[in-house]
């Protein structure tokens, strides 16, 4: 564990170093990252701007905005962690320069997993936890429901880092997988909305096929306290899960992998 804990601060010091090279690019990327927000509270000021409109499924605006925080955050954690190491991997197949990785005494899902940063993205991380707190600033948020919030969305990071693992991971078979990415990145723009607010056919898709309601509308719904017994269990079950079989599909596609050149 030391030595991956060294390898960590290696990758971060490198990817800061070369990153500051380009201090113009952080303007482009906050002004990113405000368009984001800016999308998303467009969404909700138009449903809740409306006079008759005071709930969107059971969701008053200030419970709505704590899961448009949580989109926010995600985005940020797909940004800044998993999103510059997870584009690599179907180029590194089609190239064959997964052989250096493969090589090399490390864990190789740790490698492909960690080697990159964009730390410009960092306003992403900033903007979610902003909302999380004006949101929860004007509801009756509890220690506990903090607490708990904290302890489903380390499950939702899990969820997410699973999906984008192993959508590249199909490059092992199939060479040219970009568009899957693109095609979750869709989907999950359905995120900064509650669940509940969206059609039954919906909400069962983006919680039983596409897990997206464990990734922001759970945790918010343990913040406000009323998330039930069952999802708060099923989150770190699914979690648990699929990293599980992530971590099975990886090795598997590894196993299969014969280089470019071969």
């Amino acid at each position: 564990m030391r030595r991956y804990w060294r390898l960590l601060r290696i990758f971060t010091g490198a990817t800061l170093s070369a990153q500051l090279e380009y201090r113009a690019n952080f303007v482009g990327a906050v002004l990113a990252s405000l368009g984001e927000v800016g999308v998303a509270l467009l969404g909700l000021a138009v449903v809740f701007g409306q006079p008759e409109v005071s709930t969107v499924g059971g969701w008053s605006f200030r419970e709505a905005l704590l899961v448009t925080g949580f989109f926010m955050l995600t985005e940020g954690v797909i940004s800044v962690l998993i999103q510059p190491n997870m584009s690599k991997i179907a180029e590194a197949v089609r190239t064959g320069t997964m052989d250096f990785t493969l090589l090399k005494p490390i864990d190789a899902q740790f490698g492909v997993s960690t080697r990159n940063l964009n730390l410009l993205r960092l306003p992403d991380l900033l903007i979610g936890l902003g909302l999380l707190v004006y949101a929860a600033s004007g509801l009756n948020v509890t220690p506990g429901g903090v607490l708990g919030a904290a302890a489903l969305y380390l499950s939702a990071t899990v969820i997410v880092y699973c999906i984008w693992l192993a959508l590249p991971t199909t490059a092992f078979c199939f060479v040219k997988t970009q568009n899957a990415s693109e095609l979750f990145s869709g989907l999950f723009g359905a995120g900064r909305f509650p669940v509940t607010a969206f059609p039954v056919p919906v909400r069962a898709f983006l919680t039983f096929v596409v897990p997206i309601a464990f990734i922001t509308t759970v945790p918010a719904q343990a913040m406000t306290g009323g998330l039930s017994l069952g999802l708060a269990l099923a989150s770190p079950l699914v979690a648990a899960a699929a990293f599980a079989l992530t971590r099975l599909f990886w090795k598997k596609a590894v196993a299969s992998y014969t280089s470019a050149s071969s």
